[in-house]
C-alpha cells in the first residue's frame, strides 16, 4: 500500500505564505487570515481572499515579482507541522511507500525535497502541470504511488481538492483534521462519507491502515 500526501496543511503550515503575501500587499496579516477563513466557509478558492482585496490582481505575476525582490517563497523545519518527521518515518518503517504531492510550485516542491522529509518521492502541481481537483492529478498520484488505486491512499485536509475528488477515482482517502479546511469540514456529510479515516495527527495512520 502506497500513502500519498497533500502538502499546504497537511504537512506544511501555510502561515509564512499568507503572512509574507498580506506584507507584499500591504495589507493587515489578520485582515487577509479573515478574509481566507470566509472564502472558505463559503467554499470558495482561496485566492478569492486576495482577489478580494485587489480586484484584478494578476497573482502570477505578484509572484514573479516577489521572486524577484528575493521575497519569493521560503520553507523550513519550522513550517514542517511536528508530526510531519516521525509520521512519515513510522510510515516508512511499516513497510509502506510514502509519496507527496500537492497543489504547489515547482519551487516549493524544491524547498520540501532540501529538508529532506522520509518520503520516497515529491512532486507538485506546477511540475506536473495538473492541479487539483483535476482529476489528471490524482491520474499522476496514481502513477507515483506505483500500487493499484484501491491501495493507495489520499491523505489531505481539503474536502473539495483532497478527498472527493481522490476517492471519485477510486483511491482510498484520509481527511486530517488541521487548517482551517480540515476543521471546518471535518463534520461534513459529504466529507464523512468520501473518508475511509479521519486523523488528527500523522502519527496515528500506521496503526489505522494497519487495522
Amino acid at each position: 500500500m502506497t500513502v500519498v500526501f497533500d502538502i499546504g496543511e497537511t504537512l506544511v503550515r501555510d502561515d509564512r505564505y499568507w503572512g509574507s503575501l498580506a506584507d507584499w500587499l500591504n495589507v493587515p496579516r489578520h485582515t487577509l487570515s479573515a478574509l481566507v477563513g470566509a472564502v472558505t466557509a463559503l467554499g470558495m478558492d482561496n485566492a478569492e481572499a486576495v482577489r478580494l482585496l485587489r480586484p484584478g490582481i494578476d497573482l502570477h505575476a505578484v509572484r514573479r515579482a516577489r521572486e524577484e525582490a528575493g521575497r519569493g517563497e521560503f520553507l523550513d523545519e519550522s513550517d514542517l507541522y511536528p508530526d510531519v518527521r516521525p509520521g512519515l518515518q513510522a510510515l516508512r518503517d511499516a513497510g509502506f511507500r510514502v509519496c507527496v504531492a500537492g497543489n504547489q510550485t515547482t519551487r516549493a516542491g524544491d524547498l520540501l525535497r532540501g529538508l529532506l522529509i522520509p518520503a520516497d518521492v515529491i512532486a507538485t502541481s506546477e511540475e506536473w502541470g495538473v492541479a487539483k481537483p483535476d482529476p489528471g492529478f490524482f491520474d499522476q498520484v496514481v502513477r507515483l504511488a506505483r500500487a493499484p488505486v484501491h491501495e493507495t491512499v489520499y491523505v489531505g485536509d481539503h474536502p473539495a481538492n483532497d478527498i472527493i475528488p481522490a476517492k471519485a477515482l477510486g483511491l482510498r482517502t484520509c481527511m486530517i483534521r488541521r487548517g482551517p479546511w480540515g476543521h471546518l469540514w471535518s463534520t461534513d456529510a459529504a466529507v464523512l462519507s468520501a473518508a475511509d479515516w479521519q486523523i488528527d495527527s500523522i502519527t496515528e495512520l500506521p496503526s489505522a491502515l494497519s487495522g
